[in-house]
């Protein structure tokens, strides 16, 4: 059995952040990943934006935390930013939630940088379903050198991390502590620790279940983005048409390739964690076809050129969020302290960025004598 001061319980960007901090800090951290490296997934199958908060018109709060933390993961990460595309918006004429006014007056009101888009741009566009393109200043990451870096940050602050180790259950130990029973390589074990951080995003309900503790309502999405090399004239370029059911096409930097998601086609399959029921089992992975050829045929109307592109495989991960945010897309964070036993605490971020919002929140916590 091992003991320290704080079980973190998932190895993606949020938990190994939030271990690194907590390490600088003084406590004795350990993470436990059930993968064999950290940050294979979710981390790694999104559309590596780094928001600035153009995605966020209906969700003011959602748009300003964006403005912010974009400059802090910008200044923490240089090495793993890619800055070097021309980003634009277009707001479709029909459908969308926004007007291109409405839009222009959004980014003034939030500080985002925004200007119209070039005349070569505005020609890539059907201008019978798009009003307006503007360009603006967003960019991606590289989620291979985040890793890298990543790992080299929790060497360097002397983190714990133990690999193809799933927490199982967590209960209550003496001395105030919490037990989680653990199953790795060398078979079962046990952690005891003052505090235990459950960053498992997809399957913070599964730890939960297995613990008999309460059930956090969450919405899951089985998603898919396709992976395309597009036309030479978006090479170093992204576009997204906004905002309602419309899509996105970004760099992404690990394959050399774009991402082309689509708000109606990227989801295959949903279904909702219920406050009294199990969790859906963590293995449950129905048959995915891809939905490619659905998206290139709405996309191609907004913008022609998106036929040439080629088609080159596709990410496919569980998209998880608060039902709430289905209604202005929000993307507040999960944070639930002493969740149903008095030490473990459930975290989740929708945006890779605004990790630094929990971090706000565990300072906030730890003044106040709520973290060890």
């Amino acid at each position: 059995m091992t003991q320290v001061d704080t079980l973190v319980v998932g190895g993606g960007f949020f938990g190994c952040r939030i271990a690194q901090h907590l390490r600088l800090q003084g406590q004795e951290v350990l993470i436990v990943e059930q993968g064999p490296d950290l940050l294979l997934r979710a981390s790694y199958n999104n559309q590596a934006r780094v928001h600035q908060g153009y995605h966020y018109p209906r969700s003011l709060l959602t748009a300003i935390r964006s403005r912010a933390n974009f400059a802090r993961f910008i200044e923490e990460y240089p090495e793993c930013v890619v800055d070097s595309f021309e980003k634009y918006y277009a707001v479709a004429r029909q459908f969308s939630h926004v007007t291109a006014k409405q839009f222009r007056d959004f980014c003034r009101r939030i500080g985002a940088p925004i200007e119209p888009a070039p005349l070569r741009v505005q020609r890539l566009f059907d201008h019978g379903r798009i009003e307006e393109v503007f360009l603006v200043k967003e960019f991606a990451f590289d989620a291979v050198k985040l890793r890298d870096r990543v790992r080299r940050d929790l060497e360097a602050a002397a983190v714990k991390i133990w690999l193809d180790t799933r927490a199982v259950r967590v209960v209550e130990a003496t001395g105030q502590r919490l037990g989680v029973e653990l199953q790795g390589p060398g078979g079962a074990g046990r952690v005891e620790a003052r505090r235990v951080l459950n960053c498992t995003y997809s399957g913070i309900n599964h730890l939960l279940g297995s613990s008999r503790l309460p059930i956090i309502p969450l919405k899951h999405e089985g998603t898919e983005m396709a992976l395309v090399e597009p036309p030479e004239e978006l090479s170093n370029a992204g576009v997204t048409v906004m905002c309602g059911p419309f899509f996105s096409i970004m760099p992404f930097p690990p394959r050399g390739l774009h991402t082309l998601s689509h708000v109606r086609y990227t989801p295959h399959h949903w279904w909702h964690d219920q406050a009294r029921a199990e969790a859906r089992p963590e293995g449950h992975r129905p048959e995915l076809r891809s939905a490619y050829q659905h998206m290139l045929r709405d996309v191609v109307r907004y913008m022609p050129c998106l036929a040439r592109s080629t088609y080159r495989g596709s990410l496919w991960e569980v998209k998880t969020v608060l039902p709430a945010s289905e209604q202005d897309d929000s993307r507040p964070i999960l944070f639930k302290v002493d969740h149903g036993i008095r030490g473990l605490t459930c975290v989740m971020g929708g945006k890779i960025d605004n990790v630094y919002d929990v971090i706000t929140e565990l300072n906030v916590l730890h003044e106040a004598g709520g973290l060890p």
